[in-house]
């Protein structure tokens, strides 16, 4: 089994604290923290935690690009990269120790021209040939076209890969066909929708209609503190989040998506496969910046939701689930 993960927009991570966000003020800030960031690095970083190959394809450019690579290699990801013209982006994220409220700042990413695309194109297809999923996460940076990730669909049966694909805004309305797995937010779901999704029936006829669609064919509904919704075709469950205190909430969501990708690689059954998703999610939630969860804590909080410890998922049938329509 072997993962490729794209990021087409990657950055430098920086996390830091300072005893109080104040206007105008210089606020001292603690030694900061590095990290190899973007969403599609994120998954690979948690593929690789939980012991599974992963490579990890993405533009690098300038002085930082050259740090996210070595950032990358630290963590033990094997990386394939595009040079480009611009320079990598960085974003920060700063904590106000004395309220314990995270505030982030998010760069634009460098643009990249049509030529640079298309050799990151010709790059994970090289690299997904014989793999057994494509993780496609994050943003896309300017000079990348809306339906970037839908020609990435549109080649994945090309090369005989599984498509998981975790993106919002435009990037995800222009996606027609040929996803495996979808893994919005709810926020990112709403977003797509146009209205609020108050309701339980709400957020599952939702996540149903990109299934109907002929989107994907798999649907998972990131819940945060409510846990995940599971879709397909003929069923859909809702699974239960596991209370644990919060240093950072940076990366969780690509947590989740590399756990569920690696439990899916294994051959195991959607719910299982969500269970994983979900304990690397929590687990990456109590850790600085945006590193991935510990392995063994991945594990015990696995264990919890698989016994029982946790609430059971809560099963649907697919005629029920139509009942609360858009």
């Amino acid at each position: 089994m072997s993962i490729v993960t794209l990021t087409m927009n990657p950055a430098i991570d920086i996390a830091t604290t300072t005893p109080r966000l104040v206007a105008s003020d210089k606020m001292r800030c603690a030694a900061p923290r590095f990290d190899a960031g973007g969403g599609g690095v994120n998954v690979a970083r948690t593929i690789v935690t939980l012991g599974e190959p992963a490579t990890a394809v993405f533009p690098v450019g300038g002085h930082t690009g050259r740090l996210l690579e070595q950032l990358v290699r630290d963590a033990g990801v094997p990386a394939r990269t595009v040079g480009t013209a611009g320079t990598t982006r960085e974003n920060m994220a700063v904590t106000d120790a004395a309220t314990g409220t995270q505030y982030r700042f998010v760069f634009p990413g460098m643009p990249l021209t049509p030529a640079e695309q298309q050799r990151v194109l010709d790059v994970v297809g090289e690299s997904a040939r014989g793999a057994t999923y494509l993780v496609a996460s994050g943003s896309l940076p300017p000079g990348v076209p809306a339906d970037f990730y839908q020609q990435l669909a549109d080649r994945s049966a090309e090369w005989g890969v599984r498509l998981v694909v975790d993106t919002s805004g435009n990037a995800l309305r222009q996606l027609s066909s040929g996803v495996h797995l979808l893994k919005p937010s709810i926020r990112e779901l709403r977003e797509y929708i146009g209205r609020p999704l108050r309701e339980r029936s709400e957020m599952l006829a939702a996540a149903r209609l990109l299934i109907t669609a002929g989107v994907a064919r798999v649907v998972v509904v990131s819940l945060g503190a409510e846990g995940a919704l599971a879709v397909t075709a003929a069923a859909a469950n809702w699974f239960p989040a596991v209370p644990e205190p919060v240093i950072s909430g940076i990366g969780a969501g690509d947590a989740m998506v590399g756990g569920l990708t690696v439990g899916l690689a294994r051959g195991w059954d959607l719910e299982t496969a969500v269970r994983l998703g979900i304990a690397a999610a929590t687990a990456a939630l109590g850790t600085p910046g945006t590193g991935p969860g510990n392995s063994d804590h991945i594990d015990e909080l696995f264990a919890r939701l698989r016994d029982g410890s946790e609430a059971a998922a809560t099963r649907r049938p697919a005629v029920a689930d139509r009942e609360g329509g858009l």
